[in-house]
C-alpha cells in the first residue's frame, strides 16, 4: 500500500518547506538540507528525536517507518550548543503544526521498498515455476486467460510447496509462507481477493493457518503434527446470526405495550398494507425477539403473516440493509456474474448433472430441467462443495444432493401439507418449486421450521434472492451444506459483513476470479 512519510526538521528559526516526491538517501538528504536552509557547508551532525545520531544506515531505517518524528540539523562547532538548541526549541511538539511553524517537511513516497519486496516475491515464484516441471503451464495459462484454472492451480500449489518445504523443512515459519503467499499474488495480480485486507489470504492467512498452501503441506506432514496446538480460529462474527441494527432510524415502535397493540392488530386484520406497515413499525421489536433464545423459535406464531402475505421478507431485508443492497442480486446476476460463472463450471469435471446445468443456464427457453437462472445458481453448489469436514469424516454428501437442499420441486396438486409434515423439523430455509414440470414453476415458497411461506415473485432468480434475505430476516444460520454458496453470495453479490465474515479459500478464490 502506498503511503507518505514525514520528516519534521528543525534547524534554528528557519522556516522553509522541502518538498521531494523521489525516494531519498542519506546524502541528497543533507543536500537538499545545505541548500534550503542556506547552509555554507554540508558537514552537519543530524539529531532524531531521542537525541541519537543519525547516520546513513539508521537514516535508510527512518524512512521505512510510518511517522519519521522530528529530526534536529546541528553544525559542530556552532555557539549554540545542541542541550541548549534542544531547550530552546520545542522539537516534539507536533500538534498544531502549521506553515508558519519553524518546521522544514520533507515528504517522499514510500511504495519503493514496498514495490521492491513486491518485484523480488514476483521474481521469486517466477523462477520456482520456470525451474519446476508444469510451471510454465501455470505462467502460459495465466498471460493468456489472467486467471487459473482449477486444475493449474493445483499444480501451481504442489510446486510451491514442494519447493518450499525442500528449502526449510515440512514445518516452514508463517513468514515463509506469507511470503510465498504474498508473491503469487504480486506475480498474478489478478489472482488476488478484492474483498479480503490483504489479497492472497485464500494462498495463505496467517491469522488462522488457513489457505491453500497450509493445506498442502499439512497433507505432507506425518505423525510429528499430532499433539500439536491448533491456533484457535477466529469467530465469526458476520453473517444472518449477527444482531444489527436497522439501516437508518425510523420510526419503529420501542414501547411494549404499542408492539403488543401492533401484533394482536396483525392477526386478525385484512388489509395488507396496514400489516405491512405495522411489521415495518415492529421491525426493532421482532430483532430482539429473534436474538433471544427463549422467543426466536416462536417468531412465525408470533407473526403469522408471513405465512399469508408475501414481500414481507424482503420489506424487513431492506429496512436491514436498504434498497441498494435489497436490489443487488437482480441488478448483478444476469448481466456480470452468470456469465462467470458458466465459464467457471465449464472447468469442473463434466458429469450428466454439469453438462444439463451448463446447457441450461446457456439457453433461452428449457424444455426439461430447471430454467436459466436456477441453473446457474446451482452451478455455485458444483462449485462450491463444502470441505471443512474432510473427505474421511461421516457426513459429507454430493454436490447433486447439496442441491436438494437449496431447491425441491413437487408437482403441482401435490399436497403441500404433506409434503411439510413429512420432512421433520428444518432449521435451514430451502424454496419449495411447484409446477408441472421445472420447468414450468407456478408457485414458489420458503420452507422454514415446517412453515411454507409463499415467495413475492414467480421467477427462480427472485425467489433465491427472497431465501437468502430469509436467513437474515429470521436470524438461522446457512445449511452447512451450502455455507460456501451462501457465503459467496452475502460478501460477493450483496456486500455483506465482507471483513467480519470468515470465508473458505475455494470462496476466496471463486470471489477474486468474479471481481476481476
Amino acid at each position: 500500500m502506498q503511503t507518505n512519510n514525514v520528516v519534521r526538521v528543525k534547524f534554528k528559526d528557519s522556516k522553509k518547506y522541502i518538498f521531494s516526491s523521489e525516494p531519498l538517501t542519506f546524502q541528497t538528504f543533507l543536500e537538499c538540507v545545505a541548500k534550503k536552509f542556506n547552509l555554507p557547508t554540508i558537514n552537519v551532525k543530524v539529531f532524531d528525536d531521542s537525541k541519537t545520531e543519525v547516520d546513513e544506515e539508521s537514516f535508510e531505517y527512518l524512512l521505512t517507518r510510518p511517522d519519521l518524528g522530528v529530526l534536529e540539523i546541528f553544525i559542530p562547532g556552532s555557539t549554540t550548543s545542541l542541550d541548549d538548541y534542544l531547550s530552546s526549541n520545542t522539537l516534539g511538539d507536533t500538534e498544531g503544526t502549521s506553515e508558519s511553524d519553524d518546521t522544514a517537511v520533507l515528504i517522499r513516497n514510500a511504495p519503493a521498498k514496498n514495490q521492491a519486496e513486491e518485484r523480488h516475491l514476483a521474481q521469486m515464484i517466477e523462477d520456482i515455476l520456470k525451474g519446476s516441471p508444469g510451471g510454465d503451464k501455470v505462467i502460459n495459462e495465466y498471460a493468456h486467460t489472467k486467471s487459473l484454472s482449477d486444475g493449474r492451480r493445483r499444480d501451481m500449489v504442489k510446486i510451491l510447496v514442494a519447493h518450499l518445504t525442500k528449502e526449510h523443512g515440512t514445518s516452514p515459519s508463517r513468514s515463509l509462507k506469507e511470503e510465498y503467499a504474498k508473491g503469487v499474488i504480486s506475480l498474478f495480480p489478478c489472482l488476488a481477493d478484492p474483498r479480503s485486507k490483504l489479497g492472497y489470504e485464500h494462498y495463505y492467512n496467517a491469522e488462522d493457518g488457513s489457505g491453500y498452501l497450509a493445506w498442502r503441506i499439512k497433507t505432507l506432514q506425518k505423525e510429528a503434527s499430532e499433539g500439536r496446538m491448533k491456533r484457535p480460529r477466529q469467530p465469526q462474527t458476520g453473517g444472518p446470526t449477527a444482531d444489527r441494527h436497522p439501516y437508518k432510524e425510523d420510526s419503529f415502535l420501542n414501547d411494549e405495550r404499542q408492539c403488543q397493540e401492533a401484533i394482536a392488530l396483525m392477526k386478525h386484520i385484512a388489509d395488507d398494507a396496514v400489516v405491512k406497515e405495522k411489521m415495518r413499525l415492529t421491525l426493532t421489536y421482532r430483532q430482539k425477539l429473534l436474538h433471544n433464545p427463549k422467543e426466536s423459535t416462536n417468531i412465525l406464531s408470533i407473526f403469522p403473516r408471513f405465512r399469508d402475505i408475501p414481500g414481507l421478507i424482503d420489506q424487513d431485508f431492506g429496512l436491514l440493509f436498504g434498497d441498494a443492497t435489497s436490489a443487488k442480486l437482480l441488478e448483478k446476476w444476469s448481466t456480470n456474474i452468470k456469465p462467470k460463472v458458466i465459464v467457471q463450471s465449464r472447468g469442473l469435471t463434466q458429469t450428466c448433472e454439469v453438462q444439463d446445468l451448463i446447457q441450461n443456464a446457456e439457453a433461452t427457453e428449457v424444455e426439461d430441467g430447471w430454467d436459466s437462472d436456477m441453473s446457474s445458481i446451482l452451478m455455485l453448489v458444483h462449485l462450491l462443495p463444502l470441505s471443512s469436514q474432510g473427505r474421511k469424516r461421516p457426513g459429507k454428501i454430493s454436490a447433486r444432493q447439496a442441491c436438494d437442499r437449496l431447491v425441491k420441486f413437487i408437482k403441482a396438486g401435490t399436497s403441500i401439507q404433506g409434503h411439510l409434515d413429512g420432512i421433520g423439523e428444518s432449521l435451514q430455509p430451502y424454496l419449495l418449486a411447484v409446477g408441472p414440470m421445472k420447468s414450468r414453476i407456478q408457485s414458489w415458497f420458503i420452507v422454514i421450521d415446517q412453515h411454507a411461506l409463499p415467495c413475492k415473485a414467480c421467477n427462480s432468480l427472485a425467489c433465491v434472492d427472497e431465501l437468502f434475505k430469509a436467513h437474515f430476516v429470521f436470524g438461522t444460520s446457512y445449511c452447512q451444506e451450502l455455507n460456501n454458496v451462501y457465503t459467496f453470495l452475502q460478501t460477493t453479490v450483496y456486500d455483506i459483513d465482507v471483513e467480519t465474515t470468515k470465508v473458505n479459500p475455494r470462496v476466496a478464490e471463486l470471489r477474486a476470479r468474479m471481481l476481476q
